[in-house]
């Protein structure tokens, strides 16, 4: 494709509304005011999103990022991947989803994840004064945040001191960290650690409120993973546990707490449930309506927010100077959020990837 391109007569979401049939130009990757001798694409009406970002992901290779361009995620926050040249390796590739990654992330002992056949002994970490090296050595590998793994009370993972210790750490060093937790334990321990993002939500019993509540006051950011935690609670046997985890989400959202859209898409071998790349954000994006947001705070929640929150200053919204990161679909999500999952095209930084269709 050209590197310049006028799109016109799109619809734009420009982060609460469609706006009337416009004209949306790009040149050399970027939104532009005025790109000369640009090639005219008339989009017949057709609703013109920011690129998804995909707030929680596990990439495997250059599959995974083309698997998610497919279908409109133009940025993908991966939370766990070793060795360190994997992540490094899909880093600033053209023409397809952009990524960040947490790389090695920081585990107990002798939790569930401890015993994943694929784990990486690096993460172990079992006394807080390994945490200050521990989390050099993960900037140094290229981790642009960093992953601590809770686990239930009793149940072998990080153990609350080591915890504080780790988030200090990155803190002291610049960094953001995100916390798992799929109990209400565990919700509760990342809590207390200080982590700046909680990611998933309990199965079972809801989040408790005054964990709600410490999360709104102290200006935390909750990633929930719903597509993840609904598959998990039918995995076991429970599905009446996603009910907790829907529950969990409303209260969060009730409180006026940041929600992020992530899926936990995965490929990997002893994960507690097999997500698919790219289809699946538009199922969490499903869920979260069906959990209280509207429409219109479901499309923030994977675009303009995790742009903001991540410091991802360069895209989430449709603007001059941003990205060229977009996604043009047929319907209105705002009317019907399922209307996302009609893909029409898709650019990463102005170059037009394949799609699911």
């Amino acid at each position: 494709m050209a590197t310049a391109f006028a799109l016109v007569n799109v619809r734009v979401f420009d982060g609460r509304h469609l706006t009337e049939p416009t004209t949306v130009e790009v040149e050399n990757g970027l939104i532009t005011r005025d790109a000369p001798g640009a090639e005219r694409i008339d989009a017949h009406g057709a609703v013109l999103l920011p690129g998804l970002i995909d707030a929680h992901v596990h990439l495997h290779g250059p599959e995974s990022l083309d698997a998610l361009a497919r279908y409109g995620v133009t940025t993908a926050l991966d939370m766990a991947a070793w060795p360190p040249e994997l992540p490094a390796s899909l880093r600033g590739a053209k023409g397809t989803t952009d990524i960040m990654s947490a790389g090695i992330p920081a585990i107990g002992p002798a939790g569930p994840h401890a015993r994943m056949a694929a784990m990486t002994p690096l993460a172990v970490v079992t006394d807080a004064g390994e945490a200050e090296q521990w989390v050099a050595d993960r900037i140094a590998e290229g981790s642009e945040y960093i992953k601590i793994v809770m686990e239930a009370p009793g149940g072998g993972g990080l153990e609350a001191g080591v915890a504080k210790a780790l988030v200090e750490a990155a803190h002291a060093r610049g960094k953001q960290v995100v916390a798992h937790a799929s109990s209400a334990g565990a919700y509760t321990m990342a809590v207390d650690s200080g982590a700046d993002f909680i990611t998933h939500c309990p199965i079972g019993p809801p989040a408790d409120p005054a964990d709600v509540e410490r999360i709104r006051a102290e200006g935390r950011v909750t990633i929930p993973t719903l597509i993840m935690m609904e598959g998990v609670a039918r995995s076991v046997g429970h599905p009446e546990g996603f009910a907790g985890s829907m529950a969990t989400v409303s209260a969060l959202h009730a409180a006026g707490v940041p929600i992020l859209a992530g899926t936990d898409a995965n490929d990997e071998p002893g994960a507690p449930f097999p997500v698919r790349h790219g289809r699946s954000m538009h199922e969490e994006l499903r869920l979260l309506v069906e959990a209280g947001l509207s429409p219109a705070e479901a499309l923030r929640s994977a675009t303009s927010l995790p742009a903001r929150h991540f410091s991802l200053t360069d895209r989430g919204v449709i603007a001059p100077g941003k990205r060229a990161d977009l996604l043009l679909i047929d319907g209105d999500p705002l009317a019907d959020i399922t209307a996302t999952e009609r893909v029409l095209r898709v650019w990463c930084a102005g170059i037009e990837h394949e799609t699911a269709r």
